[in-house]
């Protein structure tokens, strides 16, 4: 039997965090995966699926401190369906993936702009300060040689 999902998306919420009576963090979050495809008469189409994931112990703490709605993720686990009665006492169903792995696919600066503190909240990331031009390299051309001026040993 394989029970296995893979899928890379972008948050559409903030993770929602909370704890276990023993002390285990749980985080969930939703994941917009898009499909882009033309149909019969050649027009673009695009749908997107929301899947709720929820993150346990360490992966949950990593979603808390760094995912932000926006952030594009990696997520490998199962599908899971919970069977819960609403106040009326009828029978409803959620279906979840139950991470196994996450990868944070956001580089720090395309993360929607926050950087985590040592509080465990986030702050404004700060700009970038501009870097100074590339100096030339002497000894290229546009041929890509280096031209050696006359009268200088070459050692081979």
């Amino acid at each position: 039997m394989l029970n296995k999902v893979m899928l890379i998306g972008n948050l559409g919420a903030d993770p929602e965090t909370r704890f276990t009576q023993d002390g285990t963090c749980v985080s969930n979050i939703r994941v917009a995966t898009t499909e882009r495809f033309r149909n019969r008469d050649g027009s673009l189409q695009e749908h997107t699926e929301w899947h709720r994931v929820t993150l346990w112990g360490r992966l949950g703490e990593i979603a808390r401190d760094y995912l932000r709605k926006g952030s594009r993720v990696y997520i490998e686990g199962q599908i899971r369906t919970n069977k819960w009665q609403d106040r009326d006492g009828h029978d409803r169903y959620t279906t979840e993936i139950r991470a196994r792995d996450l990868k944070m696919l956001s580089g720090r600066n395309e993360a929607p702009g926050h950087q985590p503190t040592r509080q465990g909240g986030y702050a404004p990331q700060p700009a970038t300060p501009p870097q100074p031009a590339a100096a030339p390299d002497p000894f290229a051309d546009e041929g890509g040689f280096a031209e050696i001026p006359p009268g200088d040993d070459v050692p081979f």
